[in-house]
């Protein structure tokens, strides 16, 4: 789990095609003191697992799933990205719960510069919209962000100087896609609210076979 604080802004080292899909290696500093392959780390958003390790950059390796749903197969080597290492138990929670399961693909329409802010204007898949309140969370590649405002499948969230200085968002403009997160406390709600077992198509089969094991039933 993180929380959508980025620990830093590091760079695509190389890029290497795979059987089933292609395998990263990023130049990083700050996290490097204490990852270890197994690791999850968060990546634009989306939660990966370390393969290798060196001395100033890891190696991850990215199927299908992950390209389809993300931005990251359309980087470059020389690309920066977003990193988050995964939370520890005893770490303050600087931002809300993100699970690193990126869910669809944002594109930025409108980025307004004042001075050191600016306000992006981002499209969203309607579908996704019913999870998205005003002064709710959201995660734009792996950026813990509040949504300011929201106008059909369009939400406004403001950039803080820090956060354009330390993360993508300072280097992404107009058409521009972003990683999309949900906030997972709606979607829970979602789904507690809507759920109903007896519309649910059930395999009776399994399900014998379940209460057969938990109760002897035949």
């Amino acid at each position: 789990m993180f929380t959508g604080i980025v620990e830093e802004l590091a760079q695509i080292k190389s890029i290497e095609s795979r059987k089933k899909g292609i395998r990263y290696s990023i130049s990083a500093e700050f996290v490097m003191d204490d990852i270890k392959i197994g690791d999850s780390i968060s990546v634009n958003g989306v939660c990966l697992t370390i393969t290798d390790t060196m001395k100033d950059f890891f190696c991850m390796d990215l199927v299908e799933e992950t390209l389809d749903k993300s931005n990251l197969g359309d980087l470059k080597e020389g690309d920066f990205v977003n990193l988050e290492r995964a939370m520890k138990v005893t770490d303050r929670f600087g931002g809300h719960i993100v699970q690193g399961h990126v869910e669809s693909l944002g594109v930025i329409l409108e980025k307004q510069v004042q001075d050191d802010e600016a306000i992006l204007s981002v499209g969203l898949d309607p579908e996704w919209l019913r999870y998205c309140i005003p002064k709710g969370s959201i995660t734009l590649d792996g950026v813990s962000l509040t949504i300011a405002k929201i106008e059909g499948n369009i939400i406004e969230v403001a950039l803080i100087p820090h956060t354009l200085k330390n993360t993508t968002l300072g280097l992404k403009d107009k058409t521009d896609t972003l990683n999309i997160e949900t906030d997972v406390i709606g979607k829970y709600i979602d789904r507690l609210l809507s759920f109903d077992a007896n519309e649910e198509e059930i395999d009776t089969n399994i399900l014998k076979a379940i209460r057969n094991i938990q109760y002897g039933e035949s």
